[in-house]
C-alpha cells in the first residue's frame, strides 16, 4: 500500500451487542467476517466487500482514556500492552503532524 493509500474503512458501534448484531448481519449477507478482536481501547470485527475493500466495525469502549487522563489525550504515544514491545520501531516511522491553516498534515 503506497503513501497516500487507504488500508481500510473503519465504522464505529456504541456497544458489544450491537456490534454482534452487524456481525451476524454481515455473516447473514454471505460475508467472511473476523471474529471479535479485542485490540484493548476497542473491540473491532473485520470483513471484505467483493470488490476487495477491508471494513472494520469498532466498538466506542472501553475507550481511548483506558489508560491515561483525557485531558493528556494525544499529548504522548500511547500503546495497548500488547505492542509495547515495539514502542520505538513503532514511534520511529511516525511522522510529525503539524497544524497549520486548519488542516494536518502529514
Amino acid at each position: 500500500l503506497g503513501r497516500g493509500g487507504v488500508h481500510h474503512i473503519a465504522f464505529r458501534t456504541p456497544d458489544d451487542e450491537e456490534h454482534a448484531a452487524w456481525r451476524e448481519r454481515i455473516r447473514h449477507a454471505g460475508l467472511d467476517v473476523t471474529p471479535q478482536i479485542d485490540r484493548y481501547y476497542f473491540r473491532s470485527i473485520y470483513f471484505r466487500e467483493p470488490g476487495g475493500v477491508l471494513f472494520e466495525i469498532a466498538t466506542d469502549g472501553p475507550g481511548f482514556a483506558t489508560d491515561e487522563d483525557a485531558a493528556h489525550l494525544g499529548e504522548r504515544l500511547s500503546l495497548p500492552p500488547f505492542l509495547e514491545e515495539r514502542r520505538e520501531e513503532i514511534g520511529a516511522g511516525l511522522d510529525p503532524i503539524t497544524m497549520g491553516g486548519g488542516a494536518a498534515r502529514r
